[in-house]
């Protein structure tokens, strides 16, 4: 099998046919590309605020949480907080 010589294979682009597929440059770090990161930071930023709701309705009746968490939340903190009357108090 014969070759084309360099000099000549240069002067001759090889034939892109206008119905192919257009190929461009996909930069990535590791294979992972910042349309795929992108996806995957909003995925896991759902899965984490659906996780921290959930821990925090769980933990909502710890007296600890209320008072340093819950109530400083605005416009729903107030709701949180529980006043005992003194004719209820048994000491």
């Amino acid at each position: 099998m014969v070759f084309q010589s360099p000099i000549l294979r240069a002067q001759y682009p090889a034939y892109k046919s206008p119905y192919g597929p257009k190929y461009q440059y996909q930069p990535h770090v590791a294979g992972w590309s910042a349309k795929q990161l992108t996806g995957l930071g909003i995925k896991s930023g759902a899965f984490g605020g659906v996780a921290l709701f959930a821990v925090i309705f769980f933990a909502s009746g710890i007296p600890r949480v209320k008072q340093d968490i819950l109530q400083k939340i605005p416009f729903i903190g107030d709701s949180f907080i529980k006043v005992i009357p003194a004719s209820d108090n048994p000491f």
